[in-house]
C-alpha cells in the first residue's frame, strides 16, 4: 500500500516538529515546510535520517506545488515577541498562507486542518470559552496582527468549505507547552523555567491572578491527529483543544520554583496591552466527538519541560 502523504506547514516549530514525529511514527510520509523564521532545524534533526521525511524551506505566503493527501496548516509565529516583530508579515502568513494552502487542498481534493488559536476569543467575557463564542478582540491593538489574522484564516476555511465543498478541520489551540519550546519566545512556561534554571527572579506581569490552562504537547498533537483522521467530513469545527484545568500565573510560577528547586523570587511588572485576564477551554465538543481529553497533569509535563531546558542550557 502507498503511504499516506502529509504536508505540515510550520513543521520545524515547537508544535509542528512533534506533529511530524508522531505522523512518521504512524507510518505516514511527511513533508515539512518551514521558512525557519521561528522554527528551528534542531527540532527536526532527529527526523532527517528517516527516508519518509522531507524538508522544504518555503514561505507559505507564496504558492506551493506538491502532491499530498492531507495538509496541516500550522505556519505562523505564535508568541507575542515573534508575531509583533513584523506584524504585517504575521497577518500575511495567516491570510495569504491560508489562501495558498486552501488553494493547494482544493486542487488536490485533500483534507486540510487549520491550527487556529484561543486568541480568536481575545480577552473573553464568556468563561470558559465555548466554540460558539465570537470573542472580544481589539482589531487595532498590538496583538491584532495575530488575533485577527487567525480569525480571518478561519473565515477563509469556512468559505472554501461552503463555496468549494472542501474537506476542512478547524481547531482552536489553547496554551501548549513542552520540550522544543524556544528559549526566548516570551511564552510564560518557557520564560519561568529558563529564569528559574538561571537562578533569576521570575517575572510575573500584572498581579499574577490572570489565569491560563496549560496543555502538554503530546496531548495536543494527539487531539489534532484524532480530529483529522478519526472524525467524519461533516464535523469541521471549530473545536477547542486544550487543558480545561485552570491555573493562575502566580500558581504556575510557584510550581516552577518548587520543581526546579531554585531560590528565585517572584517579581511583578505592568501587564502588556490587551493581555487576556482569563483563558480556559470548554472541551465538551472534543470529548463528545473524539473521546479526547488531556492526560498529562501540569507537574508531569513541567518535569519533562524542565529537563529539556536543563539540557539546552548545558550546551550553551
Amino acid at each position: 500500500m502507498m503511504k499516506k502523504r502529509v504536508l505540515v506547514t510550520g513543521g520545524s516549530g515547537f508544535l509542528g516538529s512533534h506533529l511530524c514525529e508522531q505522523l512518521l511514527d504512524m507510518g505516514r510520509e511527511v513533508i515539512c515546510v518551514d521558512n525557519f523564521f521561528t522554527g528551528s532545524k534542531s527540532n527536526i534533526l532527529h527526523l532527517l535520517d528517516n527516508p519518509f521525511f522531507e524538508v522544504i524551506r518555503h514561505d507559505v505566503t507564496f504558492p506551493l506545488y506538491v502532491e499530498v493527501d492531507e495538509i496541516y496548516n500550522l505556519a505562523c509565529p505564535a508568541s507575542p515577541i515573534h508575531y509583533q516583530h513584523d506584524p504585517v508579515q504575521t497577518t500575511k502568513t495567516s491570510v495569504h498562507g491560508a489562501i495558498n494552502m486552501l488553494g493547494l487542498a482544493k486542487r488536490l481534493k485533500a483534507r486540510i486542518l487549520q491550527a487556529s488559536t484561543s486568541e480568536v476569543y481575545g480577552d473573553p467575557e464568556v468563561h470558559p470559552q465555548t466554540e460558539d463564542y465570537w470573542g472580544n478582540v481589539n482589531p487595532i491593538g498590538l496583538r491584532s496582527c495575530y488575533d485577527e489574522g487567525k480569525r480571518c484564516a478561519e473565515t477563509l476555511f469556512f468559505d472554501y468549505h461552503r463555496q468549494h465543498n472542501l474537506a476542512i478541520k478547524v481547531c482552536r489551540i489553547f496554551n501548549t507547552y513542552g520540550p522544543r519550546m524556544a528559549m526566548h519566545d516570551g511564552r510564560v512556561v518557557s520564560n519561568f523555567v529558563v529564569q528559574a534554571l538561571k537562578g533569576k527572579d521570575i517575572t510575573v506581569y500584572g498581579n499574577g491572578e490572570q489565569t491560563r490552562s496549560f496543555c502538554y504537547v503530546d496531548d495536543l498533537v494527539d487531539g489534532m491527529i484524532r480530529f483529522m483522521e478519526n472524525t467524519d467530513d461533516d464535523f469541521i469545527g471549530p473545536m477547542n483543544l486544550g487543558n480545561p484545568v485552570e491555573f493562575t500565573i502566580r500558581e504556575l510560577a510557584e510550581a516552577v520554583i518548587d520543581q526546579t528547586g531554585c531560590g528565585s523570587k517572584i517579581i511583578t511588572k505592568p501587564l502588556p496591552s490587551d493581555d487576556p485576564m482569563q483563558r480556559k477551554p470548554d472541551i465538551s465538543l472534543a470529548r463528545e466527538k473524539m473521546g479526547w481529553e488531556p492526560k498529562t497533569d501540569l507537574r508531569a509535563g513541567l518535569a519533562k519541560t524542565i529537563e529539556y531546558f536543563e539540557n539546552m542550557l548545558q550546551t550553551l
